[in-house]
């Protein structure tokens, strides 16, 4: 199954102990712990300081399943988790994918640290997350919430340290088997959550 993960510098992988935008090698970024859990094919569409774009990108139609995190960056630059919201939902009705083959994923909270100086962004990142959850719902999305796994993050407050990416990566997979997704590639009888 194809498998694409779109979304921006905590699904790029950013190491935020890098100077110039490194990434985390490929066995501590959650895209390709997830290729390796389950054999798929997964194609990392994350992209540092990645917004949540006006225009609906282009996916392949061949896709099996989208898996969206986005959010974060648009806090960051003064959007409002109302406006961040909005935005959000024009994305996901332009989507011409089957809608059960899309996973919105509301990234994990932010916490105060060297990127997020204002307990209003942390405010901020929490119900952005709740405007996730409703605009899953109302589209008939699938839907996770980071904030409930735990992820660590790093002294900036926003990424995922190496552990977090193992977390996120554990956490993406017992959710997918929860929601039946790997009955179409995987034999019959293994666990179904």
């Amino acid at each position: 199954m194809k498998v694409i993960c779109y979304g921006d510098s905590n699904t790029y992988g950013y190491d935020p102990r890098s100077w110039l935008g490194e990434r985390y090698p490929p066995d501590s970024r959650w895209p390709d712990l997830l290729a390796a859990g389950t054999g798929w094919e997964v194609l990392n569409q994350g992209l540092n300081g990645r917004s949540i774009p006006l225009s609906v990108p282009s996916f392949p139609v061949d896709t099996g399943l989208l898996l969206l995190m986005l959010g974060t960056n648009d806090l960051l630059q003064g959007r409002g988790p109302e406006e961040a919201a909005r935005r959000l939902e024009q994305l996901l009705s332009g989507l011409t994918l089957n809608r059960r083959k899309t996973l919105l994923i509301a990234p994990p909270p932010l916490v105060p640290g060297e990127w997020v100086p204002h307990p209003q962004l942390v405010e901020d990142s929490c119900i952005f997350a709740r405007y996730c959850r409703e605009l899953a719902g109302q589209l008939d999305i699938l839907f996770g919430d980071a904030g409930e796994w735990g992820i660590p993050l790093a002294y900036d407050g926003v990424h995922f340290t190496a552990e977090g990416h193992q977390v996120f990566a554990a956490k993406l997979l017992k959710l997918l088997w929860e929601n039946n997704l790997f009955s179409a590639s995987a034999p019959q009888g293994r666990r179904q959550g």
